[in-house]
């Protein structure tokens, strides 16, 4: 079972990092996906990062301000969010996404999802 956790009321322009880990298993051997799903909107693809941390892909509206990472020693995923705007409020989630490898390079898509955990809100508000 995925665990998402680091939401909070933050203020436009601040930072939250996302963590997301698994209870009884290893996120290791998985592509990873963050989504979030606004009040009334469908669940939006945000980040994915590869199984081993290579490649990592970004949602449009993301324009260089969340960064993704994992930590294998941890068994965790990170979201680093940064610059902060009151449209980034919703809940964020991880996943399991699908990989897949080309010439030698792999990468992730957040189209291919499995279930997400409960989720953790984020609220940027003043």
């Amino acid at each position: 079972q995925l665990l998402e956790s680091g939401g909070g009321l933050v203020q436009p322009g601040g930072s939250l990092r996302l963590s997301c880990t698994s209870s009884g298993s290893t996120l290791n051997s998985w592509a990873i996906g963050w989504f979030r799903q606004a009040p009334g909107t469908e669940l939006e693809g945000v980040s994915c990062i590869t199984r081993d941390g290579r490649y990592r892909n970004y949602g449009n509206f993301v324009k260089g301000r969340f960064a993704i990472a994992r930590d294998a020693d941890k068994n965790t995923v990170y979201l680093q969010m940064n610059s902060l705007k009151p449209e980034d409020t919703a809940v964020y989630y991880c996943a399991l996404v699908g990989e897949s490898t080309a010439d030698d390079e792999s990468s992730c898509h957040m189209t291919d999802r499995g279930d997400t955990g409960q989720g953790t809100q984020v609220t940027v508000s003043s």
